[in-house]
């Protein structure tokens, strides 16, 4: 593991309700646990993620997201003591400063403050690697999700389809803590409100 990852190896957080999770980096340990875990997803679940019906995992996708070298494809989980698989984020770098990024949160585990907390250890590691920008999409038709992310600070940079491209920028904040303009949006993904591009 990179030196630079180490800093949120091993890291316990407590959750809006008091359960307590741990936050570590992805592993090659974890491909039949992030399997389990995708096929224990609801199908809405599975669509908010990626924006498509995906009734599975094909072994080249699997392989895909397991492809993290913790600089510029990283992927972080949150775990139970007993080590199941609840949350991931991850980003992959698309050019020096700014990365595409997305989150899947166990349905059990949505609405208890895990996604947001999963993404702000995300945009600390992407700090550390230079990161200064998430790309982002949201439907054309979601009105919410376009209103939240110019909220923020995020600027349309592309109409294509029924999709539209955001940027936001990755605000300098305290570790384990973005910046108050982030904070919204990470909330809107990790609620499925919004998806962060993969």
């Amino acid at each position: 593991m990179r030196a630079g990852c180490a800093t949120i190896s091993g890291v316990e957080a407590i959750l809006r309700d008091g359960a307590r999770v741990r936050i570590r980096p992805l592993e090659p340990e974890d491909r039949a646990e992030l399997a389990d875990g995708f096929a224990r997803l609801s199908a809405d679940s599975r669509f908010r993620r990626f924006m498509t019906p995906m009734p599975r995992l094909s072994k080249r996708q699997l392989d895909q997201l397991m492809d993290v070298d913790h600089r510029d494809r990283e992927a972080l989980v949150a775990e139970t003591d007993d080590g199941e698989l609840l949350a991931v984020a991850r980003y992959v770098r698309t050019a020096p400063k700014r990365a595409e990024a997305a989150i899947v949160v166990a349905d059990d585990w949505q609405g208890r403050g895990l996604g947001t907390v999963l993404l702000d250890r995300l945009a600390d590691r992407a700090r550390e690697e230079g990161l200064t920008m998430f790309e982002a999409v949201a439907l054309a038709g979601n009105a919410q999700a376009i209103a939240l992310l110019e909220a923020a600070g995020g600027v349309v940079v592309e109409r294509a389809g029924t999709e539209v491209h955001f940027e936001i920028p990755l605000e300098q904040a305290p570790p384990g803590r973005t910046g108050a303009g982030l904070r919204p949006v990470l909330r809107a993904f990790a609620t499925g409100v919004l998806r962060l591009r993969d």
